[in-house]
Parts: C-alpha cells; sequence; structure tokens
C-alpha cells in the first residue's frame, strides 16, 4: 500500500511540473532573484515562494523547504522562514564563479522534490580602460589600443567611441576576443584634432577611461622605404654610397632616418649617427668603413619632429668596400730545428695569415729578406705562411711584407740569435683565466722594453705530442686573449717570450683550462705499508688527460665492514698518506676522489688487512723469552755445576772401587792378603783369581757346630748395633730398626732398598769345617746393583774349572721350591769372571740388574735378618735350596785361613754378594 502511495505521488509530481495536453503547468513554486549576477566576495540572499496550489496538493509549507548548492544541501542555520510560503537562503562571501542553487521541498515528509532551481553568477565590475593610444597606418585607418585592466570574469563590452568638436563619429565595438584594441570604420583627416576613447560595461558596472584629444597626423607611421641598393668608390676604399626610394606620405610630411650596418661575419649591427639623417633625403655615404670588407644595411624612417612612430626595417642590402694595402705587417716568428753543435743550422721562419680586415684586401704574394753578418741580403718572394733556410752560427735580421694588388703592407722584422746566444729578460708574473668564454693570459713587462711579445700555447697530453699554436701581441700590451679553437676541459700549456731588437728574452709559462670540468676518473689508491695500526697509502697522479682540471685536493674515505666511513682531505701535493689509530687484524675498505673546482669523482674500492702484531712486537717478545731461557739454562749449568756432587750422589751413586777395597782389613784377625792401592797392581788379564761359593740346604738338619756359629753370629751383632760406618746407612747386621720376623720379609726387604750393604760374615766352616777365627766384617755403600747380579740366570755357566768366563759377574740365586742336589766341593772354587777394566771402568759399569723376584728376596734375606737360629736354618725334605755364590777379588782358599765374603743388599729381591 505504501509503494503504491510512493509511486502516486510521484506521479501527481510529474504532472504537475510538465505538460500535459500541449499546456505548460504553472510550476509548484518561484526562485527570486530570477537570474542573479553577484559580485566576488559579496552577501547573496534568495527567497523561494511555494504557490497555494502546492501547499494544498503537497499538504507543505515553507518549513518543509530546504535548498542545495550544486547538489549539497546548504547548512539550515543559513534559512530563514518568512512565512508559511516563503523562505530564503544567506550566503556570505561569494566565492565561487558559477552555483546551481535549488529550492526543495519534501513530500509526506520523506520523498525529496525540487520546486525550482536557478544559476548564480558570480564577477567583477570592469575597471577604467587606461594607456589609450592610436596610431594611423599610412593608407589605412586608425586603430587605437587600450589597457581593459583586470579580469572580470562576466562577459564585458568595450567601446571605442570618438568625435571632433563639431561631429561625433560612429562607435568601434570590440570583438569577441579582441577586447584591447578596435580600428574605426573611417579614414582620418589630418590636421584636424580628433577625441577618443573608451568605455567598458558589464552587468555589474561599467567605466570609461581618459579622453584623448590629437592630430592624426601625429600617430602617423610611414611605410619603410624600398629599393635599397649600396655601391663602392675606387677612390676611397672606406666609404660606401646608399640609395633608396621614400613612401609616398613624404609629400605629406617630412622624414627623417635611421641607417644600420653591419660586417658580413657578425651579428651586432652599428647605426649612423641620427643628427646625420635628421631631414628627408634619398641617399646616404657611410665613411670609416674598412676597405675590402662586406657590409650589411637596413633603415627606416618616420616623420621629422619624432612624433609618430618609426616604420619598419627596409629589406637588408650589402655591398663590398674596395681594396686598400694591408694596414699591418704580418705577425713574424721563427723555429730553430735541432741541429748539431757546429755547422749549419735549419732555421724556419713563420708567419700568420692577416685578417681580412687587416689586409685590406686578397695578399698575392709575401717578400722575405735574410740580413746576415758582412752578408749581401737575400730575398725570396713566398706564396704560403713559412720558409725554410739554413743558416750559419751567426745572427741573422729577417724581415717580412704582405702584397695585394694595392701595394705592401709594412715590415715585419725578427732577430734569429747567435748559436752562443743566451735569452735573459722574461716576463713577470704571468698567468692565465677563463673570462666571457675566452682564455686571457695576462703579464708584467720586463725592465727592458721588448718590440713584441710572442704567445704559443698547445694542449698537454700524454698521449699525443704537444703542437704549438700561437699569435703576435704589440710591444705595449699587457694583456690578450688567445685567438686559436679552444676546448673545454683541456689543459693549455701556455708561455710568453718577449723578441727584443738582440734577439728573444727568455720564456715564461703557466698552464690554464678555457673551462674545468669533473675529472673522467678518480685515483687508484694502494697501500705501500700495512701495520698494526697504521697504513701507508699511495697513488699515482692522474693523467693529465683525465683531470679535466686543476686538482684542488684528494678525499680518502675509508671504514671497516660494520663501521662509518671516515673521510680524510689530502693535499694535491701528496702523492701518499698515512692512516693512523686503526684497528689490528681489521679489514678496512677504501676509496679515493680527486676534486677540482667542478666537483669530484671517486676511484675504485681498495681492500687491506691491517696486521695483527706491529714491526718489531715479535721480536721484543721472543728476544727476551730466548734470553730468559738462555739466562735458565745457563743458571742451571751453574747450579748442577756448583752441586755436582750432591747430585752424582742420588744420580750417580759413589761405586766403590774393588781395587782400593780394605774390607779385609776390617777383620782385626785377617791380615790383608792383597794389595789393590794401585791400579799396576792389578792382573793384566783383571780376572777374579778366587770364587768362593756358600751353599746352604734348607732340607739339611742344623750341626751343633752351626748353632754356635749362630749364637756367636747373634752375639756378634748385638755388639755391632750402634757401629754403623755411616756409609748409607745401618749394615744389614746392625740396623737400628726392631728386630721383625719372617712375615715381615717383604718390608723389610723394602726397607733396605736405599742401602746397598757388604759384609763378610763367617759363622761357620764350609762343609761342616769350623774355622779357627770367627770374623765379622761389614761395609755400607749406596752403589746400585750390577746387572748381571740382578739376572744370573742370564749368564753362560763356565763348562771347565780352569776356563775363564765371559766378562760377567757370576752370581745365582736359586728360589726354586726344587730340592736340587748338593754340590760338590770342588764347584765352590770354580773361577768367574775376569776383571779387565780398570778402577774407573769398574766404578762406573753397572753392578746388577734392577729388580729381583720378591720371594728371591725373601728367601735371601733370612740369612741376615734378626731370626731365631732355628728360623734361619730351619730345613725340611721339601724347602727350597738356597745358593749363594759369592766372587772374592784375588781371594785364595788357603788351609787355615778364614773365608772372606762380600754379600750384598740389594733393592727388594734380596742380597747380592760381590
Amino acid at each position: 500500500m505504501l509503494t503504491l502511495q510512493t509511486w502516486t505521488v510521484r506521479a501527481l509530481f510529474i504532472f504537475l511540473a510538465t505538460e500535459s495536453l500541449g499546456e505548460l503547468l504553472d510550476p509548484c513554486g518561484y526562485i527570486y532573484p530570477e537570474s542573479p549576477v553577484v559580485q566576488l566576495g559579496s552577501n547573496f540572499t534568495a527567497v523561494c515562494v511555494l504557490t497555494e496550489k502546492c501547499i494544498d496538493h503537497f499538504h507543505v509549507n515553507a518549513n518543509d523547504i530546504f535548498w542545495k548548492t550544486n547538489h549539497a544541501i546548504v547548512p539550515q542555520e543559513q534559512y530563514t522562514v518568512i512565512n508559511r510560503t516563503a523562505s530564503n537562503v544567506t550566503f556570505t562571501d561569494m566565492s565561487l564563479l558559477n552555483v546551481q542553487l535549488t529550492c526543495n521541498i519534501r513530500t509526506y515528509g520523506q520523498i525529496a522534490q525540487n520546486v525550482y532551481g536557478i544559476t548564480v553568477i558570480s564577477g567583477l565590475p570592469p575597471e577604467k580602460p587606461k594607456d589609450l593610444s592610436c596610431i594611423v597606418y599610412e593608407g589605412k585607418k586608425m586603430t587605437c589600443h587600450w589597457d581593459p585592466g583586470r579580469e572580470t570574469y562576466l562577459e564585458t563590452n568595450f567601446t571605442l567611441k570618438s568625435e571632433w568638436a563639431t561631429e561625433k563619429f560612429a562607435d568601434c565595438k570590440t570583438k569577441r576576443g579582441t577586447p584591447t584594441a578596435c580600428t574605426v570604420d573611417y579614414s582620418p583627416v589630418y590636421f584636424v584634432n580628433i577625441e577618443v576613447w573608451v568605455e567598458a560595461e558589464n552587468a555589474l558596472g561599467k567605466a570609461t577611461s581618459d579622453h584623448s584629444n590629437f592630430d592624426p597626423v601625429d600617430k602617423v607611421k610611414p611605410n619603410p622605404p624600398h629599393n635599397l641598393s649600396i655601391t663602392n668608390s675606387e677612390e676611397l676604399s672606406s666609404i660606401l654610397k646608399l640609395t633608396w626610394i621614400n613612401p609616398r606620405v613624404k609629400d605629406i610630411i617630412g622624414l627623417k632616418y635611421d641607417i644600420q650596418y653591419r660586417t658580413r661575419d657578425t651579428s651586432m649591427w652599428s647605426q649612423i649617427p641620427p643628427e646625420d639623417t635628421a631631414s628627408t633625403r634619398s641617399s646616404f655615404t657611410v665613411q670609416d668603413l674598412r676597405p675590402f670588407t662586406e657590409y650589411v644595411f637596413r633603415i627606416r624612417c618616420m616623420k621629422e619632429d619624432g612624433r609618430g612612430f618609426w616604420s619598419g626595417w627596409s629589406e637588408e642590402a650589402s655591398g663590398v668596400t674596395y681594396e686598400d694595402r694591408p694596414s699591418r705587417a704580418p705577425s713574424f716568428w721563427y723555429k730553430i730545428e735541432p741541429s748539431p753543435p757546429h755547422g749549419n743550422r735549419s732555421v724556419q721562419l713563420i708567419w700568420k695569415t692577416l685578417p681580412p680586415f687587416e689586409a685590406n684586401g686578397k695578399i698575392l704574394d709575401y717578400e722575405v729578406t735574410l740580413t746576415g753578418w758582412k752578408l749581401q741580403p737575400q730575398n725570396y718572394t713566398v706564396h704560403d705562411t713559412n720558409l725554410t733556410v739554413t743558416l750559419t752560427g751567426d745572427r741573422y735580421k729577417a724581415t717580412l711584407t704582405a702584397r695585394n694588388l694595392v701595394g705592401r703592407s709594412d715590415a715585419a722584422a725578427v732577430t734569429i740569435p747567435a748559436r752562443n746566444f743566451t735569452a735573459t729578460r722574461p716576463v713577470r708574473n704571468l698567468k692565465a683565466f677563463p673570462k666571457d668564454n675566452v682564455l686571457w693570459v695576462e703579464w708584467t713587462a720586463p725592465d727592458t722594453p721588448a718590440n713584441k711579445y710572442i704567445l704559443q700555447w698547445c694542449v698537454l697530453s700524454e698521449k699525443a705530442p704537444c703542437v704549438p699554436d700561437w699569435q703576435q701581441e704589440d710591444g705595449t700590451a699587457r694583456r690578450a686573449y688567445l685567438r686559436g679553437n679552444l676546448e673545454e676541459s683541456k689543459c693549455y700549456l701556455i708561455t710568453v717570450t718577449p723578441a727584443y731588437e738582440d734577439g728573444p728574452g727568455s720564456l715564461a709559462s703557466t698552464q690554464a683550462y678555457l673551462k674545468q670540468a669533473r675529472p673522467s676518473k678518480g685515483p687508484t689508491v694502494r697501500t705501500k705499508k700495512v701495520g698494526k695500526n697504521e697504513a701507508v697509502l699511495e697513488w699515482d697522479k692522474l693523467p693529465v688527460d683525465v683531470q679535466n682540471g686543476f686538482i684542488r685536493n684528494y678525499t680518502i674515505i675509508y671504514k671497516t665492514n660494520i663501521g662509518n666511513e671516515t673521510v680524510v682531505n689530502v693535499d694535491s701535493t701528496h702523492t701518499e698518506y698515512t692512516l693512523s689509530s686503526l684497528s689490528s687484524d681489521t679489514l678496512y675498505m677504501v676509496r679515493m676522489a680527486a676534486y677540482t673546482d667542478e666537483g669530484g669523482r671517486d676511484g675504485p674500492e681498495f681492500t687491506f688487512t691491517t696486521q695483527k702484531f706491529a714491526q718489531g712486537e715479535i721480536e721484543a717478545i721472543v728476544v727476551p723469552v730466548c734470553l730468559a731461557f738462555l739466562l735458565v739454562t745457563l743458571l742451571g749449568v751453574l747450579f748442577c755445576f756448583n752441586k755436582r756432587d750432591l747430585i752424582k750422589k742420588h744420580i750417580w751413586p759413589n761405586v766403590p772401587d774393588p781395587s782400593k777395597s780394605h774390607i779385609a782389613q776390617w777383620s782385626p784377625h785377617t791380615p790383608p792378603r792383597h794389595n789393590f792401592s794401585s791400579k799396576d797392581q792389578m792382573y793384566s788379564d783383571g780376572t777374579f783369581t778366587d770364587v768362593s761359593v756358600v751353599e746352604i740346604e734348607a732340607n739339611d738338619k742344623p750341626f751343633p757346630e752351626d748353632l754356635k756359629s749362630l749364637d756367636l753370629f747373634r752375639k756378634d751383632k748385638a755388639s755391632t748395633e750402634g757401629h754403623s760406618s755411616g756409609i748409607g746407612g745401618s749394615s744389614c747386621m746392625s740396623s737400628s730398626r726392631p728386630s721383625i720376623s719372617s712375615g715381615d720379609e717383604t718390608e723389610s726387604a723394602q726397607s733396605t732398598a736405599s742401602t746397598v750393604q757388604y759384609s763378610t760374615v763367617v759363622h761357620s766352616g764350609y762343609r761342616h769345617q769350623v774355622p779357627s777365627v770367627q770374623v765379622f766384617s761389614r761395609s755400607e755403600s749406596t752403589q746400585p746393583l750390577l746387572d748381571s747380579e740382578e739376572r744370573p740366570e742370564e749368564q753362560p755357566l763356565a763348562d771347565g774349572l780352569d776356563g775363564v768366563l765371559p766378562r760377567q759377574s757370576y752370581f745365582r740365586q736359586n728360589c726354586s721350591h726344587k730340592t736340587e742336589p748338593e754340590s760338590s766341593p770342588s764347584e765352590s772354587s770354580k773361577p768367574v769372571l775376569p776383571v779387565q777394566e780398570d778402577d774407573s771402568a769398574q766404578r762406573t759399569q753397572p753392578l746388577g740388574s734392577k729388580r729381583l723376584s720378591q720371594a728371591c728376596g725373601s728367601g735371601q734375606m733370612q740369612m741376615f735378618q734378626e731370626v731365631p737360629a732355628m728360623d734361619a736354618f730351619a730345613s725340611g725334605t721339601e724347602g727350597p735350596v738356597e745358593r749363594l755364590e759369592t766372587v772374592g777379588v784375588e781371594a785364595t782358599l788357603e788351609e787355615g785361613m778364614p773365608k772372606s765374603y762380600l754379600p750384598q743388599t740389594v733393592r727388594p729381591g734380596g742380597y747380592m754378594p760381590q
């Protein structure tokens, strides 16, 4: 139902707002003003009035009106309800040029409907026209121009009005697009004043210019003169005559002229003085022109009194002045080719072609005259600009003249010095600089006046030789610009040589650029020396071909992989630089840039790594260490030398010399049988003479004599305790330690390892024979055992009784538990190892093996430990048989003489007799 009602309302509105049956229905309302034009920046108010019909049909009133500008709703604060049918809207400071303003209502409070719409146009009123001026073109009508003033943004009409004192002329209205000029439809009348002005008008206002009153003849712009022609004169080479035809206006007014001219090869015009052409004429002669030179002319005219306007320029016309003799001598110089110290010289005379304004015609040839010491002048006619002659070592003077159709130039002279001539008196304070796109050279004249100066220049390059160009300047000159074809970014070597009457002076040189640029490439840097915290960088100077300017300074940029860049500026005279305060053992990246006055350019990047140690640092560490080691070694050697006895005692024990043994003298009842005090008394073959062997069988029952001997042995032992010899500790029979039993054999053996004890013990006769005297002797020593004494099983036995054994000490300890047969008496007297070395050899020879089995050592110590006699000689049928073989030194078994034995106490393992 609501949708149907909505469509009904829309259809009703369309019906009310459109034509039906060819008739236009009344709108629902109106906006006043209908087509407003508003000045920019001003206030504007519009009123919307609803019709009664609209109000009745749509049930609306003025409160339902709302406004839109360009389809945007205007804020309700700008609305004002006048009555039930009218509502207005106010805009302040209108800034838009064109605004679409519509009045709208909401029917049934929901549907927005447009009631009426207008366009609001904004703009500005016209300003007063200014600078009104009129011009009368010859043969045409008058045209006036003016300044319309500011833009109005509205359609503005300009009207040119004119009148005489008694008559008005038709208005001249401007055309669309040309509001600043207008041409009247009537022909002007000369010598009668006319008054003109301009009116400007648009929707917002009207403005009128000032009135201008003038005679049209004072506003005339004549047509330019025509048929301009140029002729020369054979009598005068510096004049040209101009002729032309004046415009027709010359019949009404007098004219004055403006004549300009220039040479063909320039663009700058020269003007004839205005006072020379201030009257009407049809020709004019131009003077003071250069001979044999082409000139271009143009001319224009205006009213003689200066009122009005200049005509346009006539067509250009040209003419050539007649020839004249050259006005100046050619620039003249020479070059001496390399030649032997003695003999003739090859001299090349060179000169410059005269420019046209100095040649004053076509040069036909040159004449060279050479004058030497006591020689006739030599004349040469040359059509080129150089002449090579062969001269002696004397001084010559050469002159040069140029000839054209009219005559010869003045002579140019140059003095060719003798071979031994020394040049002096150079110019001072020579400098060169660019200015106005040319390269200027300045100098201070020497004290002696010069006839002329020769300026030479060439491009410095490492790829091509220096080919000089040159020019000549007068002797009064102090500055000049180089007139050659110079290039930018090229280094020029410039020399100035003064020429005197007697010859050339010393040359002075400088370098300059016409225009500098950035270098083509940067310098390549490399390392000369790298240390721990510094690096010496070096580079080559850039070749002059890539410098493109004067190198003012170098910039070194270096950094680490993670560090910031450091920039160092270096003077351009340096080719190396030392970077300091660097980190050791660090990779650095460095590049270098060269700068001219126009900028710089970087060279390739280079990397280097600083050293871990500084120069001499390793030596400073190694040398003191070596010296300290040497000192410690020396002190160690000195210490060992001072403590040699103590060291020898612990490392090389003192082995008693058997040849010096006095063990036999220790027994008061046994006199010594042999004298070993001298090495000479030893047997020549070095063999032992007597060997005594004592066999003790543990399985034999002790004899009563043995028990007696053992008691005697124990008594003697008790009596000798505390009477140690002091050599290596107590003897085996006088130890200060408490007695030990057979259960402590192992510990007892270990405790006696530090002492080697020698004792001769005779406690019973051999094989139950009772000696006549009981003897107990002892000896203490710290010597190590012989290897042969520790490993007797490795030594071979002699086969015969009388045979000589190898050089080994015979000693056997039978530690096996087997019951061996009883040895025969004859075995105890078998010869053993011969001794062939002297005393020193016997002392240093190893005395026994380093170790014996623990069992062996335990069995042997039973003979000397402090144990009961029955334990010491207890026997059984299965007990081991202990064999003790003792080697004696020159001991001879004699009947009735007591036997002497030398058993040895060794490290754990038992006793070894020597």
